[in-house]
């Protein structure tokens, strides 16, 4: 597209409030220093971020942003959040709980005390207060993990490997190999948890439901993905799929011309 690409210091483990206000002034500095208006795509908790500093400052960045793409954020919630904060939800599924607690921090980036804001609680307290503007541009793009056996399979080889030694380690400890966890596994076993408990599809953290914005041009890819994937794909199994970056691209294209639609919109009606 020929775009000049930033990307945002904002630090996920803060609230959605303080990184909207951190949001909100890099806009304006990327603005000033360009003169040009501002696409928007924001990831998992990232698009939450980006979606709370355009309804909270729009009056100041409505003339600096051309419209926001959100990717697989959990714009309503995520009941994975919801799940873990609540005591007592997950009962017997203590070790599903350790494993979400695993994949919030590795892949969402953010420590427990952040997910409050995720929470259905929070979130609905928050879109009362803050609504997106009208006239945004605004294009959702969620998806499904796979939670075939197969995928589900390797999630049961994972352990520590036990190494036999010659002489006992100097704290008396049998030494360990760490074996890392398959995401693509963890995000199937939160995803089929999600379908069992809410009958929803979801891409292992966030259900497809909670990623729409209401009044936005929803893209539902059929291709199982999970959410771990836009972050951590890199090789494709597949060349005759779109990789992260392709994917990344059409949003933003796509986002474009829903931009032009609307502001053609907008001056037939000022007409």
């Amino acid at each position: 597209m020929g775009l000049t690409c930033h990307i945002a210091k904002i630090h996920s483990e803060a609230s959605v409030e303080k990184n909207a206000k951190e949001i909100k002034d890099y806009i304006e500095e990327i603005y000033w220093g360009s003169g040009k208006r501002v696409l928007l795509l924001g990831h998992s908790k990232g698009g939450v971020d980006v979606a709370a500093a355009l309804s909270m400052y729009w009056s100041d960045l409505k003339d600096k942003v051309a419209g926001l793409a959100l990717a697989q954020s959990p714009y309503g919630g995520s009941p994975i959040a919801s799940d873990i904060l609540r005591e007592g939800q997950l009962g017997d599924y203590v070790n599903l709980r350790k494993l979400m607690e695993i994949l919030i921090c590795k892949v969402l980036k953010g420590d427990m005390q952040a997910m409050e804001d995720l929470t259905y609680k929070r979130r609905k307290e928050f879109l009362q207060k803050h609504h997106l503007p009208k006239e945004l541009p605004v294009v959702s793009f969620h998806t499904e993990a796979s939670i075939s056996p197969a995928v589900l399979a390797t999630l049961s080889r994972v352990a520590h490997a036990e190494l036999p030694m010659m002489a006992p380690l100097s704290d008396g400890q049998p030494a360990r190999l760490p074996v890392v966890m398959p995401l693509g596994a963890a995000m199937a076993a939160c995803a089929q948890l999600l379908l069992v408990r809410y009958k929803e599809q979801s891409d292992g953290l966030v259900a497809r439901c909670d990623a729409e914005v209401p009044g936005s041009i929803v893209v539902r890819p059929k291709r199982k993905l999970d959410h771990a994937w836009m972050v951590y794909s890199s090789l494709r199994d597949d060349p005759s799929e779109a990789d992260a970056a392709q994917v990344c691209e059409a949003l933003l294209t796509l986002l474009v011309e829903v931009g032009q639609k609307k502001r053609h919109e907008l001056s037939m009606k000022d007409e």
